[in-house]
């Protein structure tokens, strides 16, 4: 083997074990830090609110879990394997007690006991759910009373834990538990719009709807954006992207072609179901942004930006430009068809008041009929 290759392969397996070993020290060195912290930094809060508050905090955390339980070993328990792996953990021994911090305090999680005096864990999760829906609830419980525990779920709670738990069982549950959540709310979107001054390199955010300044935006949710040259990049919009989610395929029009405002631009394919996008503008078929089509999925990154579909020479763009939003205009559009698609998800029986009104990629579960109502009625428009 030749020396060069032999260098080059002993300098990748020295920079491997050195990676690993400043890892595996770091882990190490966060942990003693817990440890310390578990040791030396139990918090008692004598207040009248939760006299049997013990509080563990750990900087930048997991999450940050409130767990009640009448048994202190159980909360003992918690607060060790927990803590020692990155969470941030409350302990109070009743519900009340429970109740009455998650009104001022925030939790990412809520694991309850299910058979508690006074008030059990049934009566925590409706309490819990109604005041911070926010919160993920757990309730901890015994294989006796599994089948309450999931008759909980029906009044919100996230999912349940049975005791006795190994260490290794409660970690993994809380991790699935915390993939889950942060999955959810990955999903949601605020009903929130503005305008935003994006960079190449900068990332839409996935909790609201936006666009970026000096875009416009046609009824049919295509943008479109005059550049230097005089030509117009067009594209689909946020608010058609986040909607739709995943897109299987682009068709395209053809180079040189002309197409009138208002007639089909390119369609878009999710599985076996198709839309339209309608051209806001009239003119030629100058460019396709083949990288776009290599890459279909940049546009999860924003659907903006270089990842225009098509440019066309306009035709007719100062008297058809004066039908495109932008600015205040465009959020203002933004906001009613925001609720326009609620309406319609009420119209057809598929608005649930229990979950985000809007989430990423929220078409993909609804059957086919819902699929094409839902497209036609938004992104077919033409004014």
């Amino acid at each position: 083997m030749p020396l060069f290759i032999l260098s080059i392969i002993v300098f990748i397996i020295a920079d491997i074990i050195i990676r690993y070993a400043i890892k595996n020290f770091n882990e190490k060195k966060s942990r003693k830090y817990r440890e310390a912290i578990l040791a030396e930094s139990v918090k008692y809060d004598f207040s009248k609110e939760a006299i049997s508050l013990k509080r563990v905090e750990v900087p930048e955390p997991k999450a940050k879990i409130l767990c009640v339980d009448d048994e202190d070993v159980i909360l003992d328990s918690f607060r060790k394997i927990l803590v020692l792996d990155g969470y941030s953990v409350d302990t109070v021994t009743s519900g009340a007690e429970a109740i009455n911090l998650i009104k001022s305090l925030h939790y990412d999680f809520i694991f309850t006991d299910l058979k508690m005096p006074e008030m059990d864990g049934v009566e925590v999760t409706k309490v819990a759910k109604h005041l911070r829906p926010d919160i993920d609830v757990i309730i901890i419980t015994g294989y006796a009373t599994v089948e309450t525990a999931v008759s909980c779920m029906k009044f919100g709670a996230m999912d349940y834990v049975q005791k006795p738990f190994t260490e290794d069982e409660l970690l993994e549950f809380t991790k699935n538990a915390l993939i889950k959540r942060q999955d959810r709310i990955h999903k949601q979107l605020k009903p929130r719009v503005h305008i935003a001054q994006l960079q190449e390199s900068e990332k839409l955010s996935v909790g609201e709807f936006a666009i970026p300044g000096g875009v416009f935006i046609s009824e049919g949710h295509c943008w479109a954006s005059i550049t230097q040259d005089g030509t117009v990049k067009v594209g689909m919009d946020d608010f058609a992207k986040k909607l739709i989610g995943k897109i299987d395929f682009l068709d395209l029009p053809n180079l040189g072609m002309t197409i009138e405002k208002g007639q089909p631009l390119f369609t878009i394919k999710q599985g076996t179901r198709s839309t339209h996008f309608l051209s806001p503008i009239s003119g030629m078929v100058r460019n396709i942004n083949h990288e776009l089509i290599e890459n279909l999925e940049a546009l999860d990154f924003t659907p903006y930006l270089k990842n225009w579909i098509c440019s066309l020479d306009a035709e007719k763009l100062e008297t058809e430009i004066q039908n495109l939003k932008i600015g205040k205009n465009a959020v203002t559009f933004y906001q009613d068809e925001i609720e326009n698609y609620i309406n319609k998800l009420k119209e057809l029986n598929l608005y649930d008041k229990n979950e985000s009104q809007i989430f990423w990629g929220q078409l993909e579960k609804f059957n086919d009929k819902d699929w094409y109502s839902i497209t036609s009625s938004f992104f077919k428009k033409n004014v």
